[in-house]
């Protein structure tokens, strides 16, 4: 059975950081492309950053030099760093892991940014 569980959300003040983790299990974890994603209210979810199993990373243009997304094959973990955070980045943050056109998602976790 995959599981994926996210933790590490919260809230912080704008200009803060937290770093978010996402636990996998049940997957040939090294395969994947992981990734994390984001919905806010009322909106699309949206990617945020991937990484492949050799460690090349993709960012949306927002996040970028701002969030850092990093993975350890060998405990079957990936991260996502987030500084300077904005109010704009107020939102569910999912992880993600695909493979081809395999596809599992987390339950999220919440991240909201104060003023």
């Amino acid at each position: 059975q995959v599981q994926l569980v996210e933790s590490g959300g919260g809230l912080v003040q704008s200009g803060g950081s937290l770093r978010l983790s996402c636990a996998a299990s049940g997957i040939t974890f090294r395969i994947y492309v992981m990734g994390w994603y984001r919905q806010a209210p009322g909106e699309q979810r949206e990617l945020v950053a991937t990484i492949t199993g050799g460690g090349a990373t993709n960012y949306t243009d927002s996040v970028k030099g701002r969030f850092t997304i990093s993975r350890d094959n060998a405990k079957n973990t990936v991260d996502l760093q987030m500084n300077s955070l904005k109010l704009e980045d107020t939102a569910v943050y999912y992880c993600n892991c695909r493979f081809v056109s395999i596809n599992y998602w987390g339950k999220g976790t919440l991240v909201t940014v104060s003023s």
